[in-house]
């Protein structure tokens, strides 16, 4: 009986490709950066209609420095029942005009265009799922509730405390980011990532009549590059990386004060609590120089815990049924997911299958949508986990 459910989701959803593809055309059109606040709100119209329409009730959150959130809830739902988490976000890193150089196209079989695959084809699959479920009667067990960010390509900053709140609810959480590979590999694992600031105060003298005087702050630097190089560990996946430096006043000065942006990523929170204490700690080398350092794991490692593998090995089984074989991947990228997994069963990478996020060539296979769709709507129609 499943087997015929899961074929009967897959055909429905087959129909329907076309329309699908259209919403995304739609939502891709309305360029929404994560800097321009006002971008968002088109999208989440959309959005907010189109949930409408399935008897949604959709909840506008305000951001401050961002364009908010968006909370979307069945109008009607019995008292009590259990929910699952739709996650999501409609922000994108490409800028206002972006559409005048990279048009939305079909090339080959693919659609290509700013934000389809980061990820505006996820939010089109939540919808379509819903679609699905609506159109033949099919009701979850649990209630999916979906929530969905404007902020995620800058950390999350704003929508962070909401996603806490709502995965210590949720039974489990489902991740519509885009997948990896031409596979569509699901995300069971994503590095942890940190950002941090290095100032080094020096004292300036003349660098030719008594540079003894004075104490570079860009030979300090120098010392700290090599020292935070030296935490990477490629076989723990702690990759550490010096993005930017800057400092000094001109080459006959030595340079009193010089700094640095600093990239981090690790596995598992272990090695993020470690890493972290390792670089806050960090001691000057140069005589009369100090430092002054910034920064946190901003966002912790979506490990493989119990209940995630719990969760893969769930999808594993429901895609079997639509005669699909999974396949599961690590992201060296953080994800809202990320949070999520800190307190649920979280499952990443349910998006669209296509390659490019942040490039120029970034595309969707649209001949992979109904499947994709139809596990997902399978996932959601699965019993509780315990």
């Amino acid at each position: 009986m499943a087997h015929a459910e899961g074929k009967q989701i897959l055909a429905w959803l087959r129909s329907r490709q076309d329309e699908m593809v259209d919403f995304i055309r739609q939502l891709a059109s309305l360029e929404s950066p994560t800097d321009v606040p006002t971008a968002q709100q088109p999208v989440f119209a959309l959005l907010t209609e189109a949930l409408r329409q399935l008897r949604y009730r959709s909840i506008r959150i305000p951001g401050g420095q961002f364009g908010g959130q968006l909370f979307a809830r069945p109008a009607e739902r019995g008292r009590h029942r259990a929910l699952q988490l739709l996650l999501g976000h409609c922000d994108t890193v490409w800028p206002p005009g972006t559409l005048k150089t990279m048009p939305i196209e079909t090339k080959d079989g693919m659609l290509h265009g700013p934000g389809v695959y980061d990820m505006k084809t996820g939010l089109a699959q939540m919808i379509y799922a819903l679609r699905a479920m609506a159109a033949l009667e099919l009701k979850p067990t649990l209630t999916p509730v979906l929530f969905i960010n404007s902020d995620e390509e800058l950390g999350s900053r704003e929508s962070s405390r909401y996603i806490r709140r709502l995965a210590r609810l949720a039974n489990r959480c489902l991740v519509l980011e885009p997948s990896l590979g031409p596979t569509g590999r699901l995300k069971t694992a994503r590095k942890g990532v940190g950002r941090f600031s290095v100032t080094v105060h020096g004292k300036a003298a003349h660098a030719g009549l008594n540079p003894e005087a004075g104490a570079s702050a860009i030979l300090e630097l120098a010392h700290v590059i090599q020292k935070l190089f030296e935490l990477n560990d490629a076989e723990k996946g702690i990759s550490i990386n010096v993005g930017t430096i800057d400092g000094g006043l001109r080459a006959n000065v030595v340079a009193p004060a010089s700094n640095a942006a600093v990239d981090v990523r690790v596995l598992t929170q272990h090695d993020a609590d470690v890493i972290e204490r390792m670089i806050l700690h960090l001691q000057p080398t140069v005589p009369g120089a100090t430092l002054e350092i910034h920064g946190r794991i901003g966002r912790p490692p979506l490990e493989k815990t119990p209940a995630n593998r719990r969760l893969w090995e769930i999808a594993v089984k429901l895609a079997a049924e639509l005669d699909l074989q999974l396949e599961e991947g690590t992201a060296g990228g953080g994800s809202d997911g990320n949070t999520a997994s800190l307190y649920t069963a979280t499952l990443d990478g349910l998006g669209a299958v296509g390659d490019g996020a942040h490039a120029s060539h970034e595309h969707i296979d649209p001949g992979k949508l109904a499947e994709r769709c139809a596990l997902l709507c399978l996932l959601l129609l699965a019993p509780a986990m315990e």
